[in-house]
């Protein structure tokens, strides 16, 4: 039985082949319509969500299963004071797979030393999103045909951004890759990361608090929000909710083939008026999602 709590539990093989399988999925929906008649899918999810929670019942509903679960803590047995590991124990007899997001770094790995079905990390706290580092990666890898030799600019919230070091330890495992980190200095990325995973790797990157330096280089330009929920000070929040804000004026210089990525939700750091710009492809990259999360369902559970 195999469970996905970091992007790093696929190895590059693996990454490439679940890939080739979601391309599949998306060219061919019909095929695998009915693979998974009579599974189910738990969403367990301590905190919100939109994206993530229907793109996993999505997924779950296009492949033939049913979905049950629930939407928040507030309406699970943890209001009570359940554990997670409780939980998992009770939802491993009601459904054959598991998805959980749970505001706790860590949550979904005890989950899965307790769990008689396969777990999938949906997002832990500021630590790992694996699910849509794959959504990312499969995002590159439709639009671009490749993942190695490419120069990514994350702009934003670097320091509480899980998506950003998912994918940043998802993608230094391939070939030529470069980062700009574009940030305030109080979002600027952890040092574990810059120390144990770009260093460590002899990764090339460039910190820097200015996007418009980093615009006219980038292949990739991910962009973030400033996380409120992740604050402990208001006052910090509105101080640095602005710090980026990407407008058709700053993309003046970029390449025309620069992708534009964004996890979503976007609060006002793209301006309404980049949506139609062909370089655009957040929207996309959200759709992308649930191929990509059918794939992985269909891995897990080891149907294909």
């Amino acid at each position: 039985m195999r469970h996905l709590i970091s992007p790093l539990d696929l190895s590059v093989d693996e990454l490439d082949n679940l890939l080739k399988l979601a391309a599949d999925i998306l060219a061919d929906k019909e095929k695998y319509s009915h693979i998974c008649d009579g599974k189910k899918l738990a969403t367990l999810f301590y905190e919100p969500s939109t994206r993530t929670r229907l793109s996993f019942e999505s997924a779950m509903l296009n492949l033939g299963g049913q979905v049950l679960g629930f939407s928040s803590a507030d309406s699970s047995s943890a209001a009570k004071g359940e554990s997670v590991a409780d939980t998992i124990r009770i939802i491993s007899g009601y459904a054959d797979i598991a998805a959980i997001r749970h505001p706790k770094e860590g949550a979904p790995l005890v989950a899965s030393l307790y769990s008689d079905i396969p777990v999938i990390n949906a997002g832990d706290g500021g630590h790992n999103h694996p699910t849509q580092t794959l959504t990312d990666i499969f995002t590159i890898y439709n639009l671009k045909h490749r993942l190695d030799n490419m120069t990514i600019g994350f702009c934003g919230d670097l320091k509480f951004g899980r998506t950003v070091h998912s994918l940043i330890n998802a993608m230094v495992r391939y070939p030529g890759v470069k980062f700009y980190l574009i940030s305030p200095d109080e979002l600027k990325i952890p040092d574990y990361l810059k120390e144990e995973v770009l260093d460590a790797g002899n990764i090339e990157y460039i910190e820097t608090n200015s996007l418009e330096d980093a615009m006219p280089n980038l292949d990739i330009l991910y962009m973030t929000r400033v996380q409120r929920e992740r604050f402990f000070n208001e006052a910090d929040y509105i101080r640095l909710k602005d710090s980026y804000i990407l407008d058709l004026k700053k993309l003046e210089t970029a390449k025309d083939d620069m992708l534009i990525m964004h996890p979503l939700p976007r609060v006002n750091e793209i301006a309404p008026e980049v949506d139609n710009d062909c370089r655009a492809v957040y929207f996309k990259q959200a759709h992308y999602g649930v191929y990509i999360r059918m794939a992985l369902i269909l891995r897990l559970l080891g149907l294909m």
